[in-house]
């Protein structure tokens, strides 16, 4: 099927990326500093992080040391954002308003926000047909533990679920099964009820792009995928997302980073060993990721698919 998607979608190809309704703008730009970082200015909020360093020490703006995805700007001599690295530590243990600190997980993540404000933005990214792009790259200098899962990549409403996610690793289970599973070192597309709609290998040296099309008020997902510098096909039909609360309860902040889910500890109890948030083992190693081309486009129009092409085709439902 991906092959035929990918097919139509060049066919409906037009060069003019004006047409497109750009929402949010999260691809880093060159003057960005880790001080914005620190003190969450620009178009990322970094408070989800260890409580108790500044978000630089989990993040790296990479200027000209990465090259990020080439898909949005293949014509240029110098690129026009620089990637982001992403880390988590032994020290990554968030703490929210409520709830005490996750001794569970280890997580950075940066949230889509703009002017200050993500809550926002959420009202306008979350509702219409939106398209959700963003790039994702491995870092071998830091690899992951493919024994865990990972999320990193999702939309979060209020109740903590997923309108859509990308995860890596080995889904937790409670006893833990074998590890890890034989598609854990693949990029998996998530719907609300964790179904897997499409996975990618997830190769080295590879800008892994992907575009989720979320149709907020029939309730759809749709999923485009490329390596490098190809053009983003099609790679999923427009499936339903049902599970996914409907109206305002579905709207969420946008997040990518590094969420690392524990193993369930043998020596906990039922309850403790059921609590992934707080409970678990981590190992505390350092990990990472690296990111670029993260932004948020209307789909009315089409969908951007790379070097200035729009299709007008790919992911409609009729």
């Amino acid at each position: 099927m991906k092959s035929i998607l990918s097919v139509v979608a060049l066919i409906s190809c037009v060069a003019l990326t004006s047409a497109i309704p750009l929402l949010y703008d999260g691809r880093a730009p060159l003057n960005l500093t880790e001080a914005d970082l620190d003190g969450s200015v620009g178009p990322y909020l970094t408070v989800v992080k260890g409580a108790t360093e500044n978000a630089s020490h989990y993040s790296s703006l990479l200027g000209f040391s990465v090259p990020p995805t080439p898909l949005w700007d293949t014509a240029s001599l110098v690129p026009n954002e620089q990637a982001i690295s992403i880390t988590i530590d032994n020290t990554s243990v968030f703490v929210p308003g409520s709830g005490g600190p996750q001794y569970g997980f280890r997580r950075t993540e940066f949230i889509a926000q703009a002017n200050g404000n993500h809550t926002a933005l959420n009202e306008v990214l979350d509702v219409g047909r939106t398209v959700f792009h963003f790039s994702i790259m491995r870092n071998d200098l830091l690899p992951l533990n493919y024994d865990h899962e990972y999320q990193i990549v999702f939309i979060e409403p209020s109740d903590g679920s997923h309108i859509f996610g990308i995860q890596l690793g080995s889904p937790f289970t409670d006893p833990t099964g074998t590890l890890p599973v034989p598609n854990a070192h693949s990029l998996k597309v998530l719907d609300h009820a964790l179904n897997v709609i499409y996975t990618a290998p997830f190769t080295p040296l590879t800008w892994h792009n992907f575009a989720v099309q979320v149709d907020w008020a029939n309730r759809t997902l749709c999923a485009l995928y490329s390596p490098n510098a190809g053009p983003l096909g099609q790679v999923t039909e427009v499936v339903p997302n049902l599970s996914a609360p409907a109206g305002a309860a579905g709207v969420g902040d946008y997040h990518f980073g590094v969420l690392k889910l524990p193993l369930a500890n043998p020596n906990d109890s039922p309850a403790e060993q059921a609590d992934v948030v707080h409970y678990g083992i981590q190992e505390g190693t350092l990990e990472g990721l690296i990111y670029s081309g993260v932004f948020v486009e209307e789909a009315s129009g089409g969908i951007s698919i790379g070097d200035g092409l729009i299709s007008s085709t790919i992911c409609n439902s009729a």
